[in-house]
């Protein structure tokens, strides 16, 4: 099947269509994501992006629905009641780009047409920008403090939390030009916002912490029997929503695609942050925690050498924040 805009277009209709008029509940839908942009797919696969507002309480926040091999409808659920204060969500860093960005589907009450607009309004204005920005790297900064007060040695959960410490990190610089990074384009989109804000330096810093000098796209091809075999455990359990068995090709393929670029390391954020996920999250298995074990050895994020990368993050995070107040004084914020 050729993925076209357009056939994506039909099908996110055609389902909102389907369920507004089953749901009575169902106040609005909104359709974000690839869909929006030029480049739809990463090796061939690609998800729909909507996101359902309910009048009532949701009784799920997360489900995916299978099209084809190829493509699968990923739908989040929102209680109406997260979208009451316009004015405020145009600090919100995912929330506000979202409504700002996105196009409505469904609207019979003209709730998100009023939503957006109130969003849309100064949304650029650079002290809305900065408030959409410090948040996120301060949750870094926090994280890194929290690693300091304690001695630390890389287990999968502390691996995942100073994943986190750089998604926010990463999605501070990302705020100041546009929308939070996406998952599975989270370093092929870092340097053009780095760049954007002059810091092209940054997207160095970001993959030295990932380890990304460390390893090569043989090492990198060799970790996805490993990553598979946790994947599928972990969808079995239902234990992280994103990791469902629909979405194996979704991962797969675009790995695959990575991996036979000449800038492979962009394969690694995707790869490692949903591989320790889920050994953060699986019961301990032998086979799967060993498997991850000996990638996180790679990359230099176990025992000592993860003390090191946590000295290296602190010099990340205060480059981070130089960054954002040298933005703020030229925008007058």
């Amino acid at each position: 099947m050729r993925i076209t805009s357009e056939l994506l277009f039909k099908l996110a209709n055609d389902h909102v269509a389907q369920r507004s008029k089953a749901d009575r509940d169902i106040i609005a839908v909104y359709l974000q994501g690839s869909l929006l942009r030029e480049n739809l797919t990463i090796g061939g696969t690609t998800d729909i992006d909507l996101f359902f507002l309910h009048a009532d309480e949701i009784r799920e926040e997360r489900e995916f629905i299978r099209i084809t091999d190829e493509i699968h409808i990923d739908i989040s659920h929102h209680p109406v009641s997260l979208y009451r204060r316009p004015k405020e969500l145009r600090s919100h860093p995912w929330l506000g780009p979202a409504i700002e960005g996105c196009k409505i589907l469904y609207d019979p009450q003209h709730f998100l047409d009023f939503t957006q607009a109130s969003v849309r309004g100064q949304f650029y204005r650079s002290d809305h920008v900065l408030n959409r920005a410090r948040p996120q790297v301060e949750h870094a900064r926090q994280i890194w403090l929290a690693f300091h007060a304690e001695k630390t040695l890389g287990s999968p959960h502390e691996i995942l939390t100073y994943l986190q410490a750089l998604g926010y990190s990463a999605n501070a610089v990302a705020s100041l030009s546009g929308s939070p990074l996406t998952e599975r384009r989270f370093l092929i989109d870092f340097p053009e916002r780095a760049a954007a804000v002059k810091h092209a330096g940054l997207y160095a810093g970001l993959s030295g912490l990932l380890g990304a000098p460390l390893v090569d796209a043989p090492k990198l091809r060799s970790w996805l029997p490993g990553w598979q075999s946790a994947y599928d455990a972990a969808a079995q359990t239902h234990l992280i929503q994103r990791i469902h068995p629909t979405r194996l090709k979704y991962y797969l393929d675009a790995f695959e695609s990575m991996l036979e670029g000449e800038r492979f390391q962009v394969v690694l954020w995707p790869l490692w942050h949903t591989w320790t996920q889920m050994i953060d999250a699986l019961p301990q298995q032998p086979t799967n925690l060993q498997a991850w074990q000996a990638a996180a050895e790679s990359l230099g994020m176990l025992g000592h050498a993860f003390q090191e990368r946590l000295s290296a993050l602190d010099a990340f995070l205060d480059l981070i924040d130089e960054t954002l107040e040298t933005w703020a004084k030229e925008n007058g914020a």
